[in-house]
């Protein structure tokens, strides 16, 4: 199964360890690539599958680093769009510590994928082998014109019969190209309107309220609380708005410190009209894996959903139980590597869906 992934790909700058920006500039940063569609792209080539990363970029040397780099993780690279306009985006992230949230600033205005228009991609190229594909919210976030490039690829994608899922990963910050819109309304008008297009819907604890306006109640996410019986109300909620979503997911982050979380998921199949919840305990009811010391958080929703399409588009892992406790022990593992990309293997996750989670070394 080849996935196809759509979205914008940045130089991702950081501080060493857990400092802070004004601890360290002038002066050196860490920088790597990362982004959440091609976030989904490498976990998925990285777990023994195929993928392939769709973006645009500016006509340059750090797009020649990028292409290499995809190359190096067996992601596809064949299919990213060379533009005369626009620069490649960037984003700096100080990583969080104890009671001390983490931060992620933009800069990513007039980024080449945010000027390309729908018609300048090969569609028929894009989708020629593709057996899956997968979007998120940050894409139509960037700018009308991205919007418009969004829409038309879950068009184009469910014209030709390929499975689509979307993570609504709603961002605040990039939500700002319609004067007078708030960032909820703006994103509640667009994410809406690409529904009627997806297949399989991801969201975090809070992106459903944020991007289509179904709340969970009794939940409150600033202070880690969470009701998790109203996550299966707002999964049926979304099946019933939009009966061509045939399965929906919802990570499930307790947030005690920046460094210490709770972690699970939810999936509701609509066919079978089952909820299934990951990881659970002895007893067979949701028990969320206990992340203490976390080394980096960034990704784990994209290392979640690249765990879960991989799942379920290999046949040893497909069905929805099994495919949801191997996503949700794929977004564990993730906290515990640096930068955006999962570096956690398919033997490793399945150790860890299967009660392996000691951390003993390997010898």
């Amino acid at each position: 199964m080849r996935v196809v992934t759509f979205g914008e790909v940045m130089l991702r700058m950081c501080p060493p360890e857990y400092m802070r920006l004004r601890q360290v500039l002038p002066g050196t940063l860490e920088v790597t690539f990362g982004g959440g569609e091609v976030n989904v792209a490498v976990s998925v080539a990285f777990q023994g599958g195929q993928a392939a990363f769709v973006t645009a970029l500016p006509d340059n040397p750090l797009t020649d680093s990028f292409e290499q780099e995809l190359r190096k993780l067996n992601v596809g690279s064949d299919l990213i769009q060379r533009s005369k306009d626009g620069r490649f985006g960037v984003y700096f992230v100080e990583t969080g510590a104890n009671q001390r949230g983490g931060t992620v600033t933009y800069d990513r205005d007039y980024s080449s994928i945010s000027l390309a228009q729908a018609s300048t991609y090969n569609w028929d190229k894009i989708f020629a082998d593709a057996n899956w594909f997968h979007i998120t919210g940050i894409t139509p976030a960037l700018s009308v014109i991205s919007a418009g490039a969004a829409l038309a690829s879950v068009q184009e994608a469910q014209r030709r019969g390929i499975p689509v899922s979307c993570d609504l990963n709603f961002r605040k910050k990039l939500w700002k190209w319609q004067p007078g819109k708030s960032a909820t309304a703006l994103a509640r008008e667009t994410m809406r309107g690409m529904m009627p297009f997806i297949d399989l819907v991801i969201a975090n604890e809070e992106d459903a309220d944020l991007a289509l306006g179904i709340q969970a109640v009794g939940t409150d996410v600033e202070h880690g609380e969470l009701n998790i019986g109203a996550y299966e109300e707002v999964a049926r909620r979304i099946v019933a708005d939009f009966p061509n979503v045939s399965k929906v997911a919802i990570t499930l982050r307790e947030s005690i410190s920046a460094s210490h979380n709770n972690w699970g998921a939810l999936l509701y199949d609509a066919q079978t009209k089952k909820i299934h919840a990951a990881p659970t305990g002895p007893d067979g009811k949701y028990e969320p894996y206990e992340i203490h010391n976390i080394i980096d958080r960034v990704g784990g929703g994209d290392s979640f959903s690249g765990g879960l399409i991989f799942a379920l588009t290999t046949p040893a892992l497909s069905d929805p139980a099994v495919a949801l406790r191997y996503a949700v022990a794929a977004s564990c593992l993730k906290h515990s590597i640096k930068g955006d990309f999962n570096y956690a293997s398919r033997e490793e996750i399945t150790a860890l869906m299967n009660g392996s989670g000691s951390g003993r070394v390997n010898r």
